[in-house]
């Protein structure tokens, strides 16, 4: 007889001679039966080990250097602390590179020199490139071939997707309009005469007033101050500094609807924002056949209109991803369904498709 997990097989036995017993003959399964027992058996073993988690210990995360100017503190179990992500640690200590499950290079540093990255490549180890800029703002691309098993951006396509901020479903919330003062702001940083959001502003701005924020207007604005400044405007301008796929920016989701203003954007396709977010919850410049009918569109719009814009309101809020350890941590979570053995032959080709 064999005993398999509390399932009693008996296998016949050949008779000894005409001993005799008190017990009844036990009766024998079939060989049919028996075999079909068996398989079933082995299939459900498998579904056992099948659904074991792969990895059984703690993911380790070198980052090679931290993306922000300042690195916090990620000592401790932050993963789990911060976000209840477990079994996920973090480190910035390069004496683990053989250790680590997956190193993370921020593509700031790789700009800088090649020499940045290690040596060699411990076995079975997987390296993440991360880039939140498009490809107009990234320099030094070509070269990085058969390097990187893995990408984490702000495309979808991405094999770890980070964008700048969603919409998240939330039914309690209510529609929330800040008192408006102003018709049209922008916070503009970084101008440049040959970008196509400052010919768009220079020909908008003869047809309407924009109330212009940031150091290329010499007026910064504090962290604390930003949001309360543009949320008095009744539009902003959420122009991106380069147009591509899915780079949809904190200055949509933050500098606008987060604030409480309804964002005119230059960018993607609008099609491609509307994957993002509700076709009525934004204005896309190329909505309009001219900037004159844009302008005197917005100049002219009743409440009764303008409330529509914020629909969006009644279903969803705003998350912002700004944390670097955030989206560090998130790694952990996509990982067991990243691909294993995969690398990008032409980084460059792929992010510049």
């Amino acid at each position: 007889m064999v005993l398999l997990d509390g399932l009693n097989l008996a296998w016949p036995v050949p008779s000894q001679g005409h001993a005799t017993s008190s017990q009844p003959p036990r009766r024998c399964l079939q060989p049919r039966l028996l075999l079909s027992i068996l398989i079933s058996y082995v299939i459900n073993l498998s579904d056992v080990f099948s659904k074991a988690p792969k990895h059984t210990k703690p993911l380790m995360i070198l980052v090679w250097e931290w993306p922000a100017k300042q690195a916090p503190d990620i000592s401790t179990d932050i993963c789990r602390h911060l976000y209840n992500i477990t079994d996920c640690w973090l480190t910035m200590d390069r004496r683990l590179l053989n250790q680590a499950d997956v190193v993370v290079f921020h593509h700031d540093v790789l700009q800088q020199s090649r020499d940045k990255l290690p040596k060699e490549k411990p076995p079975r180890q997987n390296w993440l490139w991360v880039s939140l800029e498009s490809p107009t703002n990234t320099k030094a691309l070509a070269g990085w071939n058969e390097t990187f098993n893995w990408v984490m951006t702000y495309r979808q396509d991405s094999d770890i997707f980070i964008p700048y901020g969603k919409l998240v479903p939330n039914w309690s919330a209510t529609v929330n309009i800040p008192r408006k003062t102003r018709l049209v702001s922008w916070v503009i940083s970084n101008y440049r005469r040959t970008q196509k959001r400052a010919e768009v502003y220079k020909n908008l701005s003869r047809y309407l007033h924009v109330d212009i924020y940031g150091k290329a207007n010499n007026k910064p604005l504090c962290k604390d101050c930003l949001l309360p400044t543009t949320s008095k405007s009744k539009f902003y301008l959420a122009f991106e500094n380069s147009i591509h796929r899915d780079y949809i920016t904190e200055k949509f989701w933050r500098n606008s609807l987060m604030a409480g203003t309804v964002p005119v954007v230059l960018g993607p396709p609008r099609a491609n924002y509307e994957q993002f977010v509700p076709a009525d919850s934004f204005i896309h410049v190329n909505d309009f056949e001219s900037l004159a009918e844009l302008a005197n569109f917005l100049k002219t719009m009743n409440s009764s209109r303008y409330r529509q814009f914020f629909s969006w309101q009644k279903r969803y809020s705003v998350k912002l991803y700004a944390d670097w350890r955030e989206r560090i941590c998130t790694i952990c979570t996509k990982y067991p369904s990243l691909p294993q053995g995969r690398v990008y032959p032409n980084l460059e080709s792929w992010f510049k498709a």
